[in-house]
């Protein structure tokens, strides 16, 4: 705002001594009849509503036109400057207050230049009246496009919030399904074989249950981490780091508690950046819960291999197959996988079930 102030200044002050110097060499003159002092007082009027018009824009205009008119009689030079500074007003006019008061405005500066130029006792102001008829449009010209691509740009980043609000609803949506998806599939399982041997298995029963609260307390603060990310800065911190590759064995190790032998096997991965870590993480999560929950299987491997900046994953199992009908399981893979660009593939293979998916990235640089 002080910068534009300054700019004002300079411009007012520039316009002013453009006529006041052309006035103290000779290159026009007053009229006889007035009086110096008043000349001089409306020639530095005249640039005025430049330096006024921040604060008081529509007032600005105002004492624009006035001293336009005021300035009819000394002659082309002052009545130029008079009407600039009229459209340097009207410019904010048209940016800051309704649109309908930016074209009322114009249309009353059309009409005193018009009256001016038919009732100008100087000939030279008609001539004037015609490059001001310019400048007052080229004001409200500037001014109106400015404020069309203010309006737009408010637009675009409101649609913008929007998007991000959306897809981080979806994101969050996406996670809670993961987890809690694969969770109560293991939960389900051991409750149904503790259940089946309670009475004449209880230590087997006994461990059914330990399996069901150490991933009811692991799913509980999966759900609060990810909870207090929709909350505000005063809301509940995560409380424990997004899973990434490194939690695979984990991954594996529970789902082998439903009686599903699992293989896994990780070859030329050292590091992933974070969001692909994460990704594989959840993909190989949500094959792992669709295999226990849909396929009886008794194997399942999970190979995931990466090089040339991509990894590949593959979940195979040896359950009975089946049609991969698009549930939220395949559309959550499907869109992480969308996410980097990459492919994704789901269906029926010998002797059961595939789930294949690449994601590329960008190698870290090295140092």
């Amino acid at each position: 705002m002080r910068i534009r102030v300054i700019l004002d200044v300079l411009a007012a002050a520039a316009l002013g001594v453009g006529a006041g110097g052309n006035l103290v060499a000779g290159a026009w003159l007053l009229p006889s009849w007035l009086p110096a002092w008043l000349g001089w007082t409306i020639l530095v009027g005249s640039v005025l509503p430049i330096v006024l018009r921040r604060w008081w824009p529509l007032g600005s205009y105002v004492l624009g036109l006035a001293l336009s008119a005021a300035a009819v009689p000394i002659g082309g030079p002052v009545f130029g400057a008079a009407v600039v500074s009229a459209g340097c007003a009207l410019y904010l006019v048209v940016i800051r207050l309704r649109s309908r008061i930016g074209q009322i405005g114009l249309a009353a500066g059309m009409v005193e230049l018009g009256v001016l130029a038919l009732t100008a006792p100087n000939p030279d102001t008609a001539t004037t009246v015609n490059v001001s008829v310019a400048a007052l449009v080229v004001g409200f010209l500037l001014g109106l496009t400015v404020r069309t691509r203010r309006e737009y740009a408010a637009i675009e980043r409101e649609n913008h919030t929007r998007q991000a609000v959306s897809a981080e609803r979806l994101r969050i949506a996406r996670e809670m399904h993961d987890v809690v998806a694969h969770s109560m599939s293991l939960i389900a399982v051991k409750a149904a074989v503790g259940n089946h041997v309670a009475l004449e298995q209880p230590d087997q029963a006994r461990d059914a249950l330990r399996v069901i609260e150490d991933t009811s307390r692991e799913t509980l603060a999966e759900l609060r981490r990810m909870l207090g990310v929709l909350r505000d800065g005063t809301g509940v911190p995560a409380l424990a780091p997004a899973p990434t590759l490194d939690d695979l064995r984990a991954l594996a190790d529970r789902a082998q508690l439903t009686g599903l032998a699992v293989d896994l096997v990780v070859d030329g991965l050292d590091e992933l950046p974070g969001g692909v870590g994460q990704s594989v993480y959840r993909i190989v999560q949500e094959a792992l819960t669709n295999v226990v929950k849909h396929a009886s299987a008794a194997k399942c491997r999970i190979h995931i291999t990466g090089g040339d900046g991509d990894v590949r994953i593959e979940v195979l199992d040896d359950g009975r197959g089946g049609s991969a009908t698009p549930g939220h399981g395949l559309i959550g893979m499907r869109e992480r996988v969308a996410v980097y660009d990459g492919e994704f593939s789901a269906g029926p293979s010998e002797p059961g079930f595939r789930v294949f998916a690449r994601l590329p990235y960008e190698p870290a640089m090295a140092r």
